[in-house]
């Protein structure tokens, strides 16, 4: 049996599961024993898949043998120096990988409110990411909000803006199971873009004046400038809030200088490090609501999570989202 089994990608298209030693903490670290972790279907697959181009950030992170995964919930089994004793034996939350055991800084741990499952938790650090572009969207009540793209961040990004009072949510696709997953409210729409003349279906969901805020979570780099014809005449906002993988051919004339256009990167990298009176809302408190949402209700899961496996069936189970992830939403692997 191993020791410590550890998703690990060896080389592209090569996904397997490897005994690593046991972690060894040090000062200000805990050492956690993983109960679930969800396999982000973006940002792990395009780094097993190997399509992302030589010379860019993608091929910085995405070095090889790769350790997968970010989002991780176990139960904190020892503590090291420095470290209060009230973590032992806490449920947290860390961005540590697809592994039996994990090591991670406590200040960068984050307790796990009573009233959520595992599973539940273990979509903290996509929330996180969802939560950040919604906020420095500044989304307002009664503005129209386009989302292209309604995979799990897509799905998300919905139901936050439909917490900010946005009105309408229209959620764009291709698949209809997943606009069948948006909640059931009226002022959440989805819209199957293959069925219809898609700016004229914006323009009468918005009584003609087009979105005020488009949330761009295609992934799909080459539908990035056609996207902005959704976009309201002049001082529309256009959040890139999923991840590109290469270049293309931009008009910053048209499509930014022009009309005024707001363009808005967004990773989970841009939260602040610390709490400040102008900007409090770092990693930790975004993962605090994102709990009390959830607890309260606010936010649905359950029909998000669309895969559960043992850890043990990780390699087929990549090897299933890579050759086709259109069915996949929330998966997550189980550890105990």
């Amino acid at each position: 049996m191993l020791e410590n089994p550890t998703v690990i990608f060896k080389k592209p298209l090569d996904v397997v599961l490897e005994n690593t030693s046991m972690p060894s903490i040090g000062y200000g670290e805990v050492l956690i024993q993983t109960s679930r972790t969800l396999i982000s279907t973006g940002t792990e697959l395009t780094i097993l898949s190997g399509e992302f181009p030589k010379e860019s950030a993608w091929a910085e992170y995405g070095k090889y043998p790769f350790l997968a995964g970010y989002s991780n919930i176990g139960v904190v089994v020892e503590i090291g120096e420095g470290v209060d004793a009230s973590w032992k034996n806490q449920r947290v939350a860390s961005f540590s990988g697809h592994s039996k055991y994990v090591k991670s800084p406590v200040e960068s741990a984050k307790k796990v409110s009573d009233g959520i499952s595992d599973e539940q938790a273990a979509f903290f650090t996509i929330a996180e990411v969802v939560m950040n572009g919604v906020r420095r969207g500044q989304i307002q009540f009664g503005e129209s909000v386009v989302i292209y793209g309604l995979g799990l961040l897509g799905q998300l990004t919905a139901q936050f803006s439909g917490i900010c009072g946005a009105k309408p949510v229209i959620g764009i696709d291709v698949a209809q199971t997943r606009l069948d997953l948006l909640p059931k409210k009226p002022s959440i729409i989805g819209v199957n873009s293959q069925n219809c003349d898609i700016i004229e279906k914006v323009k009468e969901l918005t009584k003609g004046r087009m979105a005020d805020v488009i949330f761009e979570l295609t992934g799909n780099q080459n539908l990035i400038p056609k996207e902005f014809a959704l976009l309201k005449k002049k001082l529309g906002r256009f959040i890139v809030l999923s991840s590109p993988r290469g270049a293309v051919l931009f008009d910053f004339h048209d499509l930014c200088n022009r009309p005024s256009f707001t363009i808005i990167g967004i990773h989970h990298n841009s939260h602040p490090e610390y709490e400040t009176s102008g900007n409090p809302w770092t990693q930790s408190r975004h993962t605090e609501l994102f709990f009390d949402y959830v607890k309260d209700g606010e936010i649905k899961l359950d029909n998000l999570i669309s895969h559960r496996a043992k850890f043990s069936q990780a390699p087929e189970l990549y090897k299933m989202l890579l050759k086709d992830r259109a069915q996949a939403m929330g998966v997550i692997l189980e550890w105990e």
